[in-house]
């Protein structure tokens, strides 16, 4: 499909219009794979997936609901305590509108016990001692724009009165807040895989094309999959299918959150350089040798500002490698 996009495109001004495709074509050709992957590769009876009422799982759930029938199809609603509640009305919407089943698992009680928030609290008040019950928190990136060469975390906090405060973070106490914060993800996916088990259905992993080429996903967390349909579509391409498929127009004007931090927080914000439609072309001129010159006109960046996205873009991949990795073994 990428490769028939770029002949296609070939002779065209590098646009976003470079990324339009064949909705429909594309759907059925999604919907084909799905079936074979699930009834005869996986040997499965159906699918099940996480539903956080974002564009890419319901992306999934439809496509999903349309290859193999809503009947074989399961959602899992898995909010905690620093959910937005959007989320669960967004989700209940979608499964609604494509006719799946659904399942209720609130995994906050889990996570409490687990100590995810106290660990995570702890952290914070190395750096903000009067951290606690009525703050709200998460973690931005600095602007890679900035050229300086490496990504910089910054701790922003909310008191009760909503007064923000951004701080630098010591090593130790970002990658402690990041550990808390991956419980989440690996606790929804334990949920799946039981619900998975107990259906004998396959799990489906939402993914875009992004996420996947530069490692925005825990591993053995929300990366943990028995298939991913849409991990090949850049997140523009997710929103065409979405129109097609019918997705509610709710979800399709929700702007990509990570709905991780009790504070609410953008999907660039936390770790892309820039917005999906500007950072879906970044990558597609990286990979398709499109020149500096041609991406900065179509993204509205310098040309050195593009530079410093690829720079990302390679920097973020080392971490990708990590995460597709397959377990190290010594055998013999």
């Amino acid at each position: 499909m990428i490769q028939s996009l770029k002949r296609a495109r070939a002779v065209e001004k590098f646009s976003a219009e470079t990324l339009k495709l064949d909705a429909e074509a594309e759907i059925e050709r999604i919907c084909g794979w799905i079936r074979e992957t699930v009834l005869k590769d996986l040997r499965k009876r159906g699918a099940v997936l996480g539903l956080s009422g974002g564009i890419d799982s319901s992306v999934t759930a439809a496509l999903c609901a349309r290859a193999l029938g809503p009947a074989k199809v399961t959602g899992i609603f898995m909010p905690e305590h620093d959910s937005d509640p959007e989320s669960l009305r967004l989700g209940k919407a979608l499964a609604e509108a494509v006719g799946i089943e659904t399942v209720l698992e609130d995994i906050g009680p889990a996570l409490a016990a687990a100590g995810c928030y106290t660990r995570r609290d702890g952290f914070i008040r190395q750096i903000v001692p009067e951290f606690g019950d009525g703050w709200g928190c998460k973690v931005v990136l600095e602007n890679a724009l900035s050229n300086r060469g490496y990504n910089i975390s910054w701790l922003v906090v909310a008191n009760p009165a909503g007064e923000q405060s951004r701080h630098r973070m010591p090593l130790d106490v970002y990658l402690g807040m990041i550990a808390a914060a991956n419980m989440k993800q690996r606790t929804r996916k334990q949920i799946e895989y039981y619900h998975a088990d107990r259906l004998n259905f396959a799990v489906a992993g939402t993914p875009n094309r992004l996420e996947y080429d530069q490692g925005f996903f825990v591993k053995n967390g929300d990366g943990a999959a028995d298939f991913k349909p849409i991990a090949h579509l850049y997140k523009s391409q997710v929103y065409q299918l979405a129109e097609a498929l019918g997705v509610p127009a709710d979800i399709r004007r929700r702007p990509p959150t990570t709905d991780t931090w009790s504070l609410p927080q953008g999907q660039d914000e936390y770790y892309f350089s820039l917005p999906y439609d500007r950072m879906d072309l970044c990558l597609y001129g990286l990979e398709n040798g499109i020149s500096r010159e041609n991406v900065g006109e179509a993204v509205g960046i310098t040309p050195d500002q593009v530079e410093a996205v690829w720079r990302n873009i390679a920097s973020k991949r080392k971490v990708a490698e990590y995460l597709h990795a397959e377990p190290l073994t010594m055998i013999g």
